[in-house]
């Protein structure tokens, strides 16, 4: 089992920035990679940003250049910097966590920017 903590969401000018962090504890050890998702009203789900246990990263197109995705070692705290924050970006975020047996979600963290 893991569990999953947000935090650092919160309401931020356009042009500003945020940092969300997710705490992962339990078998953390199991797990493969870890990801941010969002969540806007009236919209699915989407991948944000990927990060392995190896370190390997990747990026939706809307946040390429403007976020980026970090973690210590060993996976047990993952970060997601924002940065130039647009309208758009307002959702509900959601840290996950892959592991060969399941998959784990955040209760989500909200991040609003303002016009």
């Amino acid at each position: 089992q893991v569990q999953l903590a947000e935090s650092g969401g919160g309401l931020v000018q356009a042009g500003g920035s945020l940092r969300l962090s997710c705490a992962a504890s339990g078998s953390i050890s199991s797990i493969l990679t870890m990801d941010w998702y969002r969540q806007a009203p009236g919209k699915q789900r989407e991948l944000v940003a990927t990060i392995t246990s190896g370190g390997s990263t990747n990026y939706a197109d809307s946040v390429k250049g403007r976020f980026t995705i970090s973690r210590d070692n060993p996976m047990n705290l993952m970060y997601l910097q924002m940065n130039s924050l647009k309208p758009e970006d307002t959702a509900v975020y959601y840290c996950h966590a892959h592991t060969w047996r399941n998959d784990y979600w955040g209760q989500g963290t909200q991040v609003t920017v303002s016009s």
